[in-house]
């Protein structure tokens, strides 16, 4: 039923979802390397090699596999001796005796990727008092850092997967959110995003629950889609956000065999998702290139420890962040938001 409805009505939601957000063209497989006319200088302070550290939520996954891609490349590019670490679990507590070593250390820049802002504040500061350069990522509420940098306006990619989970509902029935964290600002953007939209636009839908934090865990999100699915039985829709909620729900939507009944849209990976974006178990994800996004952190990193000027136009030289919108005081966004379903999720193999 979900795809002749989408069918349907997809061609009337292009005008909508194009206002909200364009996608940005496909990216190359590989990590991306800045322009030849790369504007930093070279990578040295005092004759020494410059050390970068990128600290994310959890290592060992995907998404963030593919983020040390970016990482490496840009270390090779100029120069940096920069590499990405992470915790075991997803879990503030645990990234910051990470940052603390790495303070001790006496690092040049980080790079952080927070599970929870603001529990990451005083640690972030400590490092800025010891004269490290911060750069955050999926953090635009964060206090203590240079700069942060968004892969584009988080409210508007949320609501472009709400009109995609709209269109696959027919425009009603009840659907549910999950976040990976109920303390990721970005996690928290894309479905207030995403509920602000279906409140304006879809009138005939309807939120059940609370927002469903999984800890970015497939596995709880996996047991909290069959929980949701016993106690809403005519449930349309889910819509999730940390990269592996869309696998633990389309696990469940397949068991239950409702491939054709529940549409499920969020953001993940292609390699995330997996097969299930091809039986039908997950409809279309949404993501940004987490390579790219490394190499941005990186570059950022570097301009400012060389003083670069660093604002509303700025070019690092990497498809969808040509052109930086500044919002704030030190916020940046890009544009490099892509949408992809079962027919599209080849091109980007990672």
């Amino acid at each position: 039923m979900k795809r002749v409805q989408f069918v349907a009505i997809v061609f009337l939601l292009t005008a909508l979802v194009a206002a909200c957000v364009a996608p940005a063209a496909a990216p190359a497989p590989a990590a991306p390397a800045a322009q030849e006319a790369a504007t930093s200088a070279p990578a040295e302070a005092g004759g020494k090699e410059l050390t970068f550290v990128t600290v994310v939520k959890i290592a060992g996954i995907n998404w963030f596999n593919r983020m040390e891609e970016g990482v490496k490349k840009f270390g090779a590019d100029y120069g940096v001796n920069a590499s990405l670490v992470g915790p075991a679990q997803a879990d503030a507590a645990q990234q910051i005796p990470i940052i603390e070593d790495l303070i001790a250390q006496g690092v040049d820049a980080l790079c952080v990727i927070p599970m929870d802002p603001i529990q990451l504040d005083p640690v972030l500061k400590k490092a800025m008092d010891a004269g490290i350069v911060v750069i955050t990522h999926e953090a635009s509420n964060q206090t203590n850092m240079h700069w942060d940098i968004e892969a584009f306006d988080n409210k508007a990619f949320g609501a472009g997967l709400m009109d995609r989970l709209a269109a696959l509902m027919g425009e009603e029935g009840e659907y549910a959110v999950f976040v990976g964290s109920l303390g990721s600002k970005t996690h928290n953007e894309w479905v207030d995003g995403g509920i602000e939209r279906q409140r304006e636009a879809y009138p005939n839908m309807k939120l059940v629950g609370d927002k469903n934090e999984t800890f970015d865990d497939s596995e709880i999100a996996y047991q909290k889609a069959k929980e949701i699915l016993a106690a809403y039985p005519n449930i349309k829709g889910f819509q999730g956000s940390a990269s592996t909620d869309v696998a633990g729900i389309g696990r469940a939507i397949e068991e239950a065999g409702l491939q054709d009944e529940v549409a499920v849209v969020g953001t993940s990976l292609p390699s995330i998702a997996g097969d299930l974006l091809y039986t039908g178990a997950i409809d279309v994800i949404g993501f940004w290139d987490p390579a790219a996004a490394g190499y941005a952190c990186n570059k950022l990193a570097l301009m400012q420890i060389n003083g670069e000027p660093i604002g509303e136009g700025t070019d690092l030289g990497i498809p969808g962040y040509e052109s930086l919108k500044l919002v704030g005081k030190n916020v940046l966004y890009a544009n490099a938001p892509v949408y992809v379903d079962a027919e599209t999720a080849g091109e980007y193999p990672f």
